[in-house]
Parts: C-alpha cells; structure tokens; sequence
C-alpha cells in the first residue's frame, strides 16, 4: 500500500503543477494575443485542446466525456465537440470558460487519482489504439498538458517578453 500512496501524491502533484503552468498561461495571455497563432491552433484553442484531453482521458472510458455534468451545463461551449473529429479547429473559447474548464480539470484530476485502485492503474486503458496501462495513461496526459503549457508559454514569451515561472509540483500562486 505505501507504493500505492505514492503512486497517487506524485500524480497529483504533476497534474497540479501542469495545470498550474497552463492556468498560468490562460491567466497572462494579453488581450491581443488571445486568437494570435501556437503552433497550428489559436491561443485559446491550444489552450482549450489542452484540457480536453486532460478531461478526456480521466475519464474511465470514451463515453464518459460527454455525460458528465460540467458538459451538460456547458454545452453551449463544447458545441460540436470537433475536437474528437479529425479536422482543423474552427472553434475559439472566451477566457472566462476555459478558466472554469482548468478548475474542473483540476477537481477531476483530484478526484480521480484518489478513487483509483492498484487494479485500475495497472489494468490496461480504455482508450483504443492505446495499449499501455491506466497508470501510463496519467502519465501520458501530463505530459500532454505540459507540452502544451510549453507551447503557450513560448508564445508569450516570444510575442509579450512575458514568462510563466516554473512549479515543480503543487498547485501555488508565486
């Protein structure tokens, strides 16, 4: 069980510290930079992709993204949910949903992490064609979050001479 304990506070923690680099981001991104291009996407939509798929893959499978209640109240905001299609986004997200999007996500993550089981995290993912385990799988989302909060930071780094400071772990405004 210790293993098991640590397993779940080093997950938390790098969840934390990838949400917070990337709620970083959303926060000091100006006005005129919010639409401005990263990479292949806007601002605010490399920002919105990167917790869509944090939200996505916390879930136990696929088809629990679209039932959760944080979906059903804002489905104004998630629309079409083109990010699950294999096309260009089209789509732009004010400020103020993707700032309740991350607080989501960071619940969630909380949330789930603490639920899981040695089993769960060892057991292969529900995510097809991924065939590593749900452990791997956390692994592989923060990794995600951070490349994006990499992108963003970049950005504003780049356009704004601004730079989001560095959080090793834990989620705490410096």
């Amino acid at each position: 069980m210790p293993m098991l304990k640590t397993m779940k506070s080093l997950l938390i923690g790098q969840y934390e510290a990838s949400l917070w680099m990337l709620h970083r981001c959303i926060e000091q991104c100006p006005d005129e930079g919010w639409n401005q291009p990263v990479a292949n996407l806007q601002f605010c939509q490399a920002a919105f992709h990167a917790l869509f798929f944090t939200d996505y893959y916390l879930c136990a499978a696929p088809a629990e993204l679209r039932e959760q209640l944080f979906h059903q109240q804002h489905a104004d905001d998630f629309r079409d949910y083109e990010e699950l299609e294999p096309r260009i986004q089209r789509l732009t997200y004010e400020r103020a949903f993707l700032r309740r999007y991350l607080d989501h996500c960071r619940a969630k993550a909380n949330g789930v992490i603490n639920q899981e089981s040695a089993e769960i995290l060892f057991a292969p993912c529900a995510f097809p064609p991924k065939t590593f385990s749900r452990a791997e799988l956390h692994v592989y989302n923060i990794r995600h979050i951070q490349h994006h909060a990499a992108q963003l930071s970049l950005r504003l780094r780049l356009s704004f001479d601004d730079d989001i400071a560095w959080l090793g772990t834990g989620w705490k405004e410096a």
